[in-house]
């Protein structure tokens, strides 16, 4: 096959980095263009070690820079848009998580169709499709079922969106008189060494005698480590630059899971740091109904203070129903057509995990040794 380029939206996050490590794998590729707002120090030194026959281009910018973005598109042959602002809690203000994760992917895709960019495959979220009551049972669901997010929370309404924007945007025609494909990737909650989300639960159990947060017991979820997302970037790529494959994939959407056991949140992080002494809160927790009319009280309390005050409540409802669903998906799917099967074991995730946190462990108690002498 001829030469071929890449560009790697979110290559400095948790995701983007497995991708840019396994893409410098991909034969005949020529250049990679790793592209974030900013790359810390020792991410650029990774980086710099995969030099060899693929380049790798570190581009620093704005995503919401037109310019910029049309500049990076430039003579590549892909583009993988892995970047996002992910907010669970609704901390982070609504305007900055449209303008990225909405705004951002349609100015990328009009910087693909000036630039005639073939392939965009968009890294989405299980939130586009719920779950919007902590009462319904979805067990092994797959896409024909057309589940969709009713909540409307910056985080799963700007995912929905451009996720649709994405795929209707399949068969767009380029400047050159070629045909944009796209495709769309859904991953369960990501885990693995480097998780933002495992790091604070983590951080917080180190501050607490070891004790791990205990607020999603009701939950059954199917979680995916991440170097299988980034494996599934990876078979899509390859999927779309196949003649063969390619109608099959264009303009569709995958469940992208794997074979980590089914369990609540609260017991994925127990079972990846029960080896470091971690344990769960054993107090008693509110009842689920409970918790989730007080969430809707706060956020009457927050709504009636915005116009003086900035109200943030520790949960809401959509949290609430998030942390305590049973909400489970298959990837037989991505199996048939883009001949996906986790690259990692359950075991072996574990085990990479599990290692991560005991080195987490062991520079806490190095800072705690530093304080006392």
């Amino acid at each position: 096959m001829a030469s071929w380029s890449c560009l790697v939206t979110g290559a400095g996050g948790f995701l983007g980095q497995r991708i840019i490590r396994l893409l410098v794998e991909e034969k005949e590729l020529q250049e990679i263009r790793a592209l974030d707002k900013v790359f810390r120090p020792e991410l650029r030194e990774e980086f710099s070690r995969f030099e060899g026959k693929t380049q790798l281009t570190l581009l620093e910018g704005d995503i919401l820079d037109e310019q910029f973005m049309r500049k990076a598109c430039e003579g590549t042959s892909a583009v993988i848009h892995a970047a996002s602002v992910i907010d669970v809690f609704n901390v982070i203000p609504r305007e900055t998580i449209m303008n990225v994760n909405l705004k951002g992917t349609q100015i990328l895709l009009e910087a693909c169709a000036q630039a005639s960019v073939p392939i965009f495959i968009y890294t989405s979220t299980l939130e586009v499709a719920g779950p919007n009551s902590y009462t319904e049972i979805i067990q092994n669901a797959c896409e024909e079922q057309h589940l969709e997010t009713k909540w409307p929370a910056a985080y799963p309404c700007s995912k929905k969106l451009a996720e649709k924007a994405v795929l209707a945007a399949n068969g767009w025609a380029l400047q050159d008189g070629g045909t944009l494909y796209t495709c769309a990737l859904r991953p369960m909650y990501i885990y693995g060494e480097g998780s933002p989300f495992l790091y604070g639960f983590i951080d917080h159990a180190l501050k607490n005698n070891g004790i791990l947060p205990h607020n999603s017991k009701s939950s059954i979820v199917n979680p995916v480590y991440v170097g299988n997302v980034a494996w599934a970037h990876i078979l899509a790529l390859r999927a779309l630059r196949d003649p063969k494959k390619a109608p099959n994939i264009q303009g569709q959407f995958y469940y992208i899971s794997d074979d980590t056991p089914h369990q609540s949140y609260d017991h994925l992080n127990y079972n990846l740091s029960k080896e470091w002494g971690f344990s769960l809160d054993s107090r008693m927790s509110l009842p689920v109904s409970l918790k989730y009319w007080l969430a809707f009280l706060l956020e009457i309390v927050s709504f009636l203070l915005s116009p003086i005050y900035r109200y943030q409540p520790p949960f809401n409802r959509h949290n609430v129903t998030l942390l305590n669903s049973v909400f489970t998906f298959s990837y037989k799917k991505a199996q048939q057509d883009l001949g996906y099967e986790p690259l990692f074991s359950w075991e072996k995730a574990k085990q990479k995990t599990v290692e991560w946190i005991g080195s987490l462990v062991e520079q806490h108690q190095e800072a705690q040794e530093r304080k006392t002498q």
